[in-house]
């Protein structure tokens, strides 16, 4: 239990979602566990005046592991068939109750929600089967959106200084070489033009290699907040369509939408991280011998998702890890930035983008 909760808490310092997570509801689990013995515990006194060594031994590690629980900085709830109980300070502190949540919020008793909107702020549920305990029918990890997105950011940010500062410097040495042999070359008796001319080549490519560079940095960097509006979803997508038929006309594009009016996003911006993606979905379908992409659009709960797919030859091996990251490319002309621009542009939506599939490849990106 003690472990759980400091992987727990490495965890979730470190940004490793999964790992927290996971780390996470196993200590509930077990915080369940040490809740129904913990109720039993006036019984266990009462029938027993004077507890043994072992016993008392027992209890002190109830206590301890209960006081772990209690410390956990994410909010936990144990969901029983006719109300809610906070599991620890956390969740008592943020529903205002010293043990039981009556009534419960309706997020909670939905199985298929996956926030709970709550006194202004926006909760993401992880949600795990309590099937040991028939008093207990889950038990819920409530994780801020709002301070997971924060943390998220500040990560982005130091690999953006961290990629940033590796690409300058690797753009700059070549320049700076080839200016030296440049101005070794002017300065020698006679002056040998051709070699000038031979070096002053490279000298530009690389120069106007970096300039691109800083040019989609700029991009990556200066994402506006969007401005949300409803818009129809039927018309967005008919226009992507029309953009991708006439940019790849050799390409069958399949768009396949559930019935919906409209949803809130900034229309702008959303086009850009969806057409990234078709994007880098047509070059792959272009590899292949049969050309075919295709736009899904459903509504899952509470969420839209929009995922995307081709018929390439999949993600290179070795690379599906690092696809997402500012800057890396696989690509002889690419900017490294489409993939790492949608992927932001959703998170300012409330959602994000994954990879699903890497053979063939299929990206999905979901929208609160």
């Amino acid at each position: 239990m003690a472990l759980c909760a400091i992987a727990a808490t490495l965890a979730w310092q470190a940004g490793m979602w999964g790992a927290f997570t996971l780390s996470l509801l196993v200590t509930a689990v077990f915080g369940t566990s040490l809740y129904a013995l913990a109720a039993r515990w006036p019984v266990a006194a009462a029938s027993a005046a004077d507890p043994g060594p072992g016993q008392a031994h027992a209890e002190t590690g109830v206590l301890l592991h209960r006081l772990l629980l209690d410390a956990a900085p994410t909010p936990l709830v144990a969901l029983h068939h006719d109300h809610a109980r906070a599991l620890n300070r956390a969740a008592r502190q943020m529903f205002g109750t010293d043990a039981r949540i009556l009534p419960i919020p309706g997020s909670l008793a939905d199985e298929a929600a996956t926030h709970l909107h709550h006194e202004g702020r926006r909760w993401r549920i992880d949600r795990m089967r309590a099937d040991g305990d028939p008093a207990v029918s889950a038990v819920v990890a409530l994780v801020d959106v709002e301070s997971e997105a924060s943390l998220a950011e500040a990560r982005a940010s130091a690999v953006l200084i961290d990629v940033l500062g590796h690409e300058l410097l690797n753009g700059l040495a070549p320049i700076v070489s080839l200016a030296d042999s440049a101005q070794m070359a002017a300065d020698a008796e006679p002056v040998d033009n051709a070699l000038v001319r031979e070096i002053l080549g490279p000298l530009k490519r690389r120069a106007e290699g970096l300039e691109r560079f800083a040019r989609a940095y700029r991009e990556l960097a200066r994402l506006p907040s969007p401005t949300m509006k409803q818009w129809n979803v039927g018309e967005f997508l008919h226009d992507l369509r029309q953009g991708f038929v006439r940019q790849w006309p050799t390409i069958e594009l399949v768009v396949e939408a559930d019935q919906m009016s409209a949803w809130q996003f900034d229309r702008d911006q959303l086009y850009q991280a969806v057409w990234a993606l078709l994007h880098n979905a047509a070059e792959a379908a272009s590899q292949a011998s049969s050309a075919r992409v295709s736009l899904l659009c459903r509504l899952e709960g509470q969420r839209l998702a929009l995922e995307i797919a081709d018929s390439g030859n999949g993600i290179v091996p070795g690379s599906a890890d690092h696809i997402f990251r500012p800057f890396h490319t696989t690509k002889p002309d690419g900017s490294g930035i489409g993939l790492s621009l949608a992927r932001q542009i959703a998170r300012a939506h409330g959602g994000t983008v994954d990879l699903v599939g890497a053979r063939p490849t299929r990206f999905r990106l979901t929208l609160a």
